[in-house]
């Protein structure tokens, strides 16, 4: 008798690296989701906002999305790439940091049962179908008027700007982000553009620059370019000792910052491409589609799998509701009434009902919509291929165990 040789086993890791295999990708989807629930209430206009203290005792209130993810100090090797794809989403569009979030954790919170049940990922994987359909459809969505007046475009911006600190200012606000994007070239190139916070004033005493700006200089460097004669001045009296104590008003005005920032660069899309209506309303109607689209196709798990991305699709509506206290089966009920007869509705935030967002001017970048969809869905596909973590403590500079069982080293506690 002849016996086969086993071959030597050749070990090319340390014995440090550790390999987690097995139900390691129910543990993937399940961190997303962590990761999902700290900005599950913070969309929409009525969204909560987050107040963080990072490990140096500074102190953020921010209700934008990148914003929270970056002081997020995650720890779980498939939760970061969920945190990159939404930060690539701030930067190629400017906002739908949120959006893109909850979406991927829908999508992955829907396959989680075929998955446990033991179906194949790489069967999961195989839906280029629905994110083509997606596309397909947010393309035929567009509706724009190029020859629109400013006033009906500034809605964008004030739509950008509803959810933010600003949100009691956002006509004043809304106004001089079109004009900083009317002063821009053909290119639009936003890096001719810069803000500066300067403490001390009203926010409605902000003013739009259109040149270079200096920093006043202060009285001992610049004393020859100081103003040597004072007419008719005001001078304040006191018999107290005044000091200047540090507030939050410089972290509100970062946060400022931020929001201009995002409501520009929503504007800057709006132009470039077109828009789309609010509150909701893509998502509902990408989800009737979807639908319809799964009786076609021929595949029974590939139907089920539509199904499952449709059914993420019709979850996010209702956090809307949910984030602004409003009857979320009600109002919802009416959407899907809505979108079963052809019409566009989404949510109406001022009487709580529901509008005819395009025709209320709750409008967005359709690139927003199209960019936030496709990458959750890519990103959902992309964690759902991840079978294996191999973790190396000398290159992470965690330890093994960190990548499995925690998911989120905040530097905040959670109250």
């Amino acid at each position: 008798l002849t016996y086969k040789m086993m071959p030597t086993p050749v070990i090319l890791s340390k014995e440090e690296t550790d390999s987690s295999q097995g139900p390691q990708l129910v543990s993937n989807i399940s961190a997303c989701q962590v990761i999902a629930e700290a900005l599950r209430d913070t969309s929409g206009p009525r969204g909560m906002d987050k107040l963080t203290v990072d490990k140096g005792g500074k102190a953020t209130i921010a209700n934008d999305g990148a914003t929270i993810l970056k002081l997020l100090d995650v720890v779980h090797p498939v939760a970061k790439t969920l945190v990159d794809i939404a930060k690539s989403q701030d930067t190629e569009v400017g906002d739908g940091t949120t959006s893109v979030t909850l979406l991927a954790a829908e999508f992955l919170k829907q396959v989680k049962p075929y998955v446990e049940e033991g179906l194949h990922p790489q069967i999961i994987i195989a839906l280029p179908l629905a994110i083509k359909k997606i596309k397909e459809i947010a393309v035929t969505v567009k509706k724009i008027d190029k020859k629109l007046p400013k006033k009906l475009l500034e809605k964008c911006a004030v739509t950008a700007l509803s959810s933010k600190l600003i949100s009691q200012q956002t006509a004043f606000f809304a106004k001089m982000v079109v004009h900083v994007v009317m002063m821009l070239d053909d290119l639009l190139q936003l890096r001719i553009t810069g803000m500066r916070e300067l403490q001390g004033r009203a926010l409605e005493d902000s003013h739009l620059v259109g040149g270079v700006a200096f920093k006043k200089t202060f009285s001992y460097a610049g004393f020859e370019m100081q103003p040597k004669k004072y007419d008719n001045p005001m001078i304040i009296l006191l018999n107290v000792e005044l000091e200047l104590k540090a507030d939050s008003a410089q972290q509100f005005m970062e946060e400022m910052v931020k929001s201009l920032h995002d409501a520009i660069m929503i504007y800057r899309k709006a132009i470039k491409d077109s828009v789309v209506a609010g509150g909701r309303n893509t998502e509902m109607e990408l989800s009737k589609c979807l639908w319809d689209y799964s009786r076609t196709v021929p595949t029974g798990k590939q139907q089920l799998l539509i199904g499952a991305y449709t059914k993420a699709l019709e979850i996010i509506p209702p956090q809307l509701h949910d984030d602004a206290g409003f009857d979320t089966t009600n109002i919802f009920n009416k959407m899907l009434a809505r979108h079963a007869q052809g019409a566009w509705y989404g949510v109406d935030i001022n009487n709580e009902d529901i509008a005819d967002n395009f025709e209320a001017f709750v409008w967005e970048p359709a690139m927003v919509q199209i960019n936030a969809l496709t990458a959750a869905l890519e990103v959902a596909c992309l964690i759902v291929s991840i079978d294996e973590i191999i973790m190396n403590p000398s290159l992470t500079g965690h330890s093994p165990a960190a990548g499995q069982g925690e998911v989120v080293d905040a530097p905040f506690d959670r109250h």
